[in-house]
Order: structure tokens, then C-alpha cells, then sequence
């Protein structure tokens, strides 16, 4: 086992280490680049914590495609869904036309990734699809789809690989519970 691998005693439990998490970004862009053989591919990263799924997810895609970057906020430093969605930064490209992939961390209520389907779809993209790294199904507040799910796991507070505790920690190669 790699030092990587390895989180110290008392911080938590490791979740996702950093070999399942790698193996499971290739098998998702090999998906996501079957689907979209004939199409303007645009992936769109929700920012902060997706930015390095993202970046792996982005190089396991063997297609021409583009990116850009929006961010909103519903969680502020707390560790819960305040419910608000808001737009903190908006989108720089056009998406009219554009077979557009959403690039999340973590979908645990579904009311941030409601709020983004709706707002791609009022741009007029070709088709708008959900890829996210973790899906906190036992939260789910509102149904929504998704298309690519790198892991279904249960109601824990979980951070490292992107996702972080109050803009710390997303350095972390893997993915870990806070302990209760």
C-alpha cells in the first residue's frame, strides 16, 4: 500500500483510496467518451470541490471537447445544504448547440444539481447530461438524473480528493469520513 493510501490514525477512516478512485475516473470517461462519439462535447465543472475530478475525468476522455467553469453555493462554511442555491460565478461559453456533461463532487440533496439542469437547459444546449464523483442517495430531497455516478455512498460527511472541511483538505489523494 502507498503512503497515498495511508490516513493517519484519528482523522478518520479512509472511504475511496486513491487506486479505486483513478480506476473508477478512467472507467467513467471511456463512458462519457462512447456517448458522445458525434457531438461538440463541453464539460462544466461546478467549482470549488469538482475541480480535481474534473482534471482527472477531463484527461480520461479520448475526444475533442471543451471546458469551462461555473460556481454557486449553497453550503457557505457550514457542513449541511443551507437549501439556497446561488450563482457565484457564471459560465464564459456559449452552450447553444452543445452536448454538455455537468461535472459535480457530491450530489447529496439534489437541489444544487436541480438548479444547474434547469439553468443549462435555459442556455439551449443539444443535451445536458450529470457526472459526479459521489452520490449521497439516503439525502435526495428532489429527483434528479444522473448519468454518471463514480460512487453511490451513505449520509457521511466526506472530504479530501476536491471536497473540502471549511476550504481545507482538498489536497488529499482519497476520500474520507469526518467521524461522528
Amino acid at each position: 500500500m502507498s503512503d497515498t493510501n495511508i490516513f493517519r490514525p484519528g482523522d478518520g477512516a479512509v472511504q475511496l483510496d486513491a487506486e479505486a478512485i483513478q480506476r473508477r475516473v478512467a472507467e467513467l470517461g471511456a463512458e462519457i467518451a462512447r456517448d458522445h462519439q458525434h457531438g461538440d462535447l463541453h464539460l462544466v465543472c461546478v467549482l470549488n470541490g469538482a475541480f480535481v475530478f474534473m482534471a482527472d475525468l477531463v484527461r480520461a476522455i479520448d475526444l475533442p471537447l471543451t471546458v469551462d467553469f461555473l460556481s454557486v453555493s449553497s453550503y457557505g462554511s457550514r457542513t449541511e445544504s443551507s437549501g439556497e442555491v446561488r450563482l457565484v460565478k457564471d459560465l464564459e461559453q456559449s452552450l447553444k448547440g452543445r452536448h454538455v456533461v455537468i461535472v459535480e463532487d457530491i450530489i447529496d440533496t439534489g437541489l444544487t444539481m436541480q438548479y444547474l439542469i434547469n439553468y443549462m437547459q435555459g442556455r439551449k444546449p443539444a443535451s445536458v447530461k450529470v457526472a459526479t464523483l459521489l452520490s449521497k442517495p439516503s439525502r435526495r430531497l428532489v429527483d434528479v438524473p444522473i448519468d454518471y455516478v463514480g460512487f453511490t455512498i451513505d449520509d457521511a460527511f466526506v472530504y479530501g480528493y476536491g471536497l473540502d472541511v471549511d476550504h481545507r483538505l482538498r489536497n488529499l489523494p482519497f476520500v474520507t469520513s469526518q467521524k461522528g
